[in-house]
């Protein structure tokens, strides 16, 4: 099967971590996997696309011009020349792409929510999280289907927890509180920075991983005790680093990275978003009230003051293969006759 994916976004982030995890999973499979790319995924920046890709996938970039625009009409138009067997398109722009493109089964993951001028025009679609399904459309619902994230295995580098601790200024004793993701209001890192200055956990320190828009920002902001290194190539060192994980989410439609810190076997802060809600069962911990300061304080309170180990979690039904074989199988009931 010849199956094309679409993702026109320009940094690595977790959606871009899906992408690429799923299209070298289905390239393994023996599937021919082509990624449709935006030529600014490509250039020489740490935290770009292309430079990730699975070799045994084929990448194609589009023109990258003024704005977006180029790159939808190009994408499309790409689309119309490879003809796959499946167009699969990841977030608002890539689904934008397959609008009048015939012929071929068209389909997106919803990685955040339906919005109808991005997804009524499509065939099918992939939620990642039930409370997704009540809001697509009954016809369109009738063909699509519900499959979870998946967590693969990474094994920090030999040393890591000591080295970026050290590097960070936390000692051997101190607890350290970590999140990663993006550094936009969605996610919450306010929220978290000014939660942890309220709970005023003795001996403990935060880390808040990652990149964004609001990341100079929080760092004029953030106190005594918060290390803000930016983007980092290696969260699994980080996790390795971290003694709980803290999830502050105002939205999180799934929280792929929540599943990697159960992979690293860390204690889990969360919120009650929709992707917490999904994964409440392992998670394991009472959620926090999104966006509530004081309930976030009082959580990160009761995690310091018990020092949670880490622990085991029932992750067997979260690998990638498994995932793959579903939406395979969601794949062929669109196969073309």
């Amino acid at each position: 099967m010849h199956i094309a994916h679409l993702l026109l976004t320009k940094r690595f982030a977790g959606t871009e971590r899906h992408v690429l995890e799923l299209t070298a999973a289905q390239a393994a499979m023996g599937h021919r996997v082509t990624l449709i790319l935006r030529r600014k995924a490509a250039q020489a920046r740490a935290d770009a696309i292309a430079h990730r890709v699975d070799p045994r996938v084929e990448v194609v970039l589009t023109h990258d011009l003024v704005d977006r625009w180029p790159a939808i009409v190009h994408a499309r138009a790409l689309v119309r020349r490879l003809r796959p067997d499946i167009a699969h398109a990841h977030l608002g722009s890539a689904s934008r792409a397959l609008r009048g493109v015939r012929g071929i089964p068209r389909l997106a993951t919803l990685h955040i929510d339906y919005v109808p001028e991005q997804h009524a025009h499509l065939d099918g679609l992939v939620a990642i999280a039930p409370w997704q399904l009540p809001g697509i459309p009954a016809p369109l619902r009738a063909r699509s289907v519900q499959i979870d994230n998946w967590v693969l295995p990474r094994d920090a580098a030999p040393g890591a927890r000591e080295r970026i601790r050290r590097a960070i200024g936390v000692g051997p004793d101190e607890y350290l509180f970590g999140a990663l993701g993006r550094m936009e209001s969605s996610k919450g890192m306010d929220v978290l920075l000014e939660a942890f200055a309220t709970a005023a956990v003795p001996g403990a320190r935060l880390a808040i991983v990652g990149g964004g828009r609001e990341l100079e920002a929080l760092r004029a902001r953030a106190g005594t005790g918060v290390a803000l290194p930016g983007f980092v190539e290696t969260p699994e060192d980080w996790l390795a680093a971290f003694d709980c994980f803290v999830s502050p989410s105002r939205e999180e439609p799934f929280g792929l990275v929540m599943l990697e810190a159960m992979q690293a076997r860390l204690p889990v802060v969360a919120t009650a978003t929709g992707g917490a809600r999904h994964l409440a069962g392992l998670i394991g911990t009472p959620l926090v009230a999104a966006g509530d300061v004081g309930a976030m304080a009082d959580a990160l309170r009761q995690a310091g003051t018990a020092r949670a180990p880490r622990r085991d979690y029932a992750l067997a039904s979260m690998r990638v293969e498994h995932k793959v074989r579903e939406l395979d199988a969601f794949y062929r009931s669109f196969a073309r006759d």
